[in-house]
């Protein structure tokens, strides 16, 4: 199944994790799903029709049970089909700091994280998108330090 013209619904499900944990990461209820095509549309596919190449997930949709097993918020807009994380270098086409950019600058958004990395290039790009409710186009970067993983807003 297609969620938009380049990005199918196993992409966005797919999970390494899930996979060898032997957790089943599907949603339960019809507006997760239609959240996910809203992600696809208004995030994924305008990314992947301006720059005109593969675009990588690295991650989208989560269950509750994949999402504790990462170490994932307990408040992640992955687990209603919400966010979507974005690779660029699983395929090198395009920079993360390009995307990161476009994003900020051309799409609605509620919520962007420059992931680790450093000042010129985040690890990926965390983006999540309300189809209901108000988009808060809130930007936080990801950072490690000995106390564990934390986001400061931008």
């Amino acid at each position: 199944m297609k969620l938009s013209k380049n990005l199918s619904l196993n992409e966005v499900i797919k999970s390494n994790t899930a996979t060898r944990l032997g957790i089943l990461n599907t949603w339960t209820e019809p507006w997760e799903l239609e959240n996910m095509r809203a992600v696809a549309e208004n995030i994924f596919q305008p990314i992947r029709d301006h720059f005109g190449v593969p675009i990588g997930v690295s991650s989208g949709y989560r269950c509750k049970e994949l999402n504790k097993a990462i170490g994932g918020s307990k408040y992640s807009q992955h687990m209603v089909g919400e966010a979507i994380d974005i690779d660029a270098d699983i395929y090198g086409k395009v920079t993360n700091r390009a995307i990161f950019n476009f994003v900020k600058n051309n799409l609605e958004w509620d919520q962007m994280i420059w992931e680790f990395g450093d000042d010129l290039e985040p690890n990926w790009v965390h983006v999540s998108y309300k189809r209901k409710g108000k988009n808060r186009k809130q930007i936080k970067r990801a950072y490690r330090d000995e106390k564990g993983v934390h986001y400061k807003v931008l």
